[in-house]
């Protein structure tokens, strides 16, 4: 199906365009992309693995407030944020990026470069992104451009694991009233435009029996072992739908230890990860896999004869799903932005993302990359991996594109707001 994007979406992004404050704000940018460069390479040399993002978030609040920011904050929860005032009038426009990495402390020896790429643990996800937020207050600054709506930018803790979108959560959960778009910056290539949640939950399930010798309690009591196993195979069996997209995993199985290898186990752990861009969907399977393991401990308990396993679950970690309007004004925008710069537009199939929280909270909201990738390139995701690299060519574009996107939201004395 052929996506559409109105006449209106199309003359802001023209009026916003030929605005001389704004054409040397892209001009200054892609002068400016050394600088960009330099401080990402800065940056991921501040390690940040979640939940110590400390000096990340000094570094930030730092620069925020050398740039101009307001009531630059670092807030009980670690959220470092500031604002860019508009004139008044306008939308208030978030704009993200988060701090921590998946990597632990230690991890990070040095950045090289090698042609169009540099390489370090957590270059790309997602210190890009706050280098692309501290080059587009530069080039705003540079050129005076001034905006209706406030634009708030931040930089989050705990979006990665068990962090689970914490520092966006958290920041939705204290500002979502003054909040009406959120543009958040965490894909890979800057043409991925994000605007479903997909939901998440990450669970410990702890079994519960009698432990003992294993010749001299076999067959006397039941093994919480056992159940467990038993429940696994169950969950292995269970079917899930392609739309909308659900998936399950259970990750991590853990019982006994070398010491008592000839006993049996009284406590045994799985941990299961559970997505869907459904939230019906995921609440559905959740309360399957629940039924598996009780099945899973009724059968141990018949098997033998003897004593319960009980069972107990709790969540790790959780996320909302939901879903934004594909055809709304932002992602038409953020469409429309992508075929002026030549870079194939692209929907993603849900996600995992700072925007879920914006989504949560009825706010217009999308993820959106940190590579510029031309119109028939294609670059694979490194993220996450030790080897992890970040294509830098034409980085100066995604600074442009995100400043853009941020401008046509909130408007300017000239141009009004596409939201």
């Amino acid at each position: 199906m052929e996506y559409k994007v109105s006449d209106e979406i199309k003359k802001t992004y023209l009026s916003l365009s030929a605005q001389d404050d704004v054409q040397k704000a892209l001009q200054f940018a892609e002068e400016d992309e050394k600088n960009d460069i330099d401080q990402l390479i800065e940056m991921t040399l501040i390690e940040a693995p979640t939940f110590h993002e400390h000096k990340r978030a000094q570094y930030m609040a730092a620069r925020f407030t050398e740039l101009g920011l307001e009531n630059v904050t670092i807030d009980k929860n670690l959220v470092v944020y500031g604002t860019r005032k508009g004139t008044g009038g306008g939308p208030t426009v978030v704009v993200d990026g988060h701090m921590d990495t998946v990597f632990p402390e230690g991890t990070v020896k040095e950045v090289k470069r090698e042609g169009d790429y540099l390489y370090a643990p957590g270059v790309g996800d997602d210190t890009a992104a706050l280098a692309m937020e501290l080059g587009m207050l530069r080039a705003l600054n540079a050129a005076g451009v001034r905006t209706k709506g406030d634009l708030i930018f931040t930089a989050t803790p705990r979006e990665e694991g068990i962090g689970m979108l914490g520092g966006m959560r958290d920041f939705m959960n204290d500002h979502h009233e003054e909040v009406d778009c959120l543009v958040a910056i965490d894909g890979g290539r800057m043409n991925g435009i994000t605007y479903q949640a997909t939901g998440m939950r990450t669970v410990e399930v702890t079994f519960r029996g009698r432990d003992g010798h294993a010749a001299g309690m076999f067959g006397k009591i039941s093994n919480s072992l056992n159940a467990a196993a038993r429940a696994v195979a169950k969950i292995a069996e269970l079917r899930v739908p392609e739309d909308p997209w659900t998936i399950f995993c259970v990750s991590n199985f853990h019982a006994g230890n070398d010491a008592g290898i000839h006993a049996i186990a009284g406590t045994t752990v799985i941990k299961y990860n559970i997505r869907s861009n459904s939230e019906e969907e995921l609440a559905r399977l959740d309360d399957e896999i629940a039924r598996c393991i009780q099945e899973a401990c009724d059968e141990e308990q018949a098997r033998w004869g003897k004593d319960a396993i009980s069972w107990e679950r709790k969540y790790l970690a959780t996320a909302p799903a939901g879903s934004g309007d594909i055809n709304g004004n932002l992602c038409q925008a953020m469409y429309h932005l992508c075929e002026q710069y030549d870079t194939e537009p692209a929907f993603g199939n849900g996600g995992c993302t700072n925007a879920s929280y914006g989504i949560a909270h009825g706010i217009p909201s999308i993820c959106i990359g940190r590579q510029f990738v031309p119109r028939g390139m294609n670059i694979g995701s490194t993220a996450h991996q030790l080897n992890e690299n970040m294509y830098i060519k034409d980085y100066y574009k995604c600074v442009q594109m995100g400043m853009l996107i941020a401008l046509m939201m909130t408007g300017t004395p000239e141009t009004p707001s596409a939201l």
